[in-house]
């Protein structure tokens, strides 16, 4: 992966400016919906859900926590998820009688997600919910309640905004779909 990002960029399928209106969109839709919440506690799933947490953090105005999961279940290099998901990192907080939400890049086959959600209700939190960045409901193996979606997207290979492609280019401002020849050219 020696290239610049647009060697592999087919087409930037969400730029910048529609990223950041959605996000103040969901942040103030979450502002609302825990507006009496007596702890919300945002759980960032690593790595890729850091650029959307960051800037999601900065539009709900209700006092709130952050903490970090890391979890794969892809492995290095892997375009498809094994199904069989790993705590990489653990969060330092506890969540007991806390609103979680969840936040992740993007959800395809729901197994992470499923994992990630039993793990965090088993620790007893008031409640559990998940904001995605980025849906991609034709790839779900697994039925999962998302409460707060950013964009529903078709199967499509995406890198940008959090999102890499073998742990590159996750910088850009913007989603972008992989030229799949440039792959094969790698």
């Amino acid at each position: 992966m020696t290239h610049s990002y647009d060697h592999y960029l087919q087409e930037i399928l969400i730029p910048s400016d529609a990223l950041q209106q959605r996000i103040a969109e969901l942040g103030a839709r979450i502002s609302a919906d825990y507006a009496d919440s007596p702890g919300l506690m945002l759980v960032c799933i690593l790595k890729g859900g850091v650029l959307f947490l960051t800037d999601l953090m900065r539009h709900i105005t209700v006092p709130h926590e952050i903490d970090f999961l890391a979890v794969s279940s892809y492995g290095k290099g892997a375009r498809e998820s094994t199904g069989k998901v790993r705590i990489d990192k653990d969060l330092t907080s506890e969540c007991e009688g806390k609103d979680i939400l969840i936040v992740e890049d993007i959800i395809d086959s729901g197994f992470t997600l499923k994992f990630v959600k039993q793990l965090l209700r088993a620790r007893h939190p008031n409640s559990v919910k998940i904001v995605t960045l980025l849906d991609k409901p034709s790839r779900r193996t697994l039925e999962i309640a998302i409460d707060y979606t950013g964009f529903e997207i078709e199967d499509k290979f995406v890198f940008g905004y959090g999102l890499d492609l073998d742990e590159k280019f996750r910088n850009l401002p913007f989603v972008g779909v992989v030229r799949k020849e440039a792959l094969i050219e790698e």
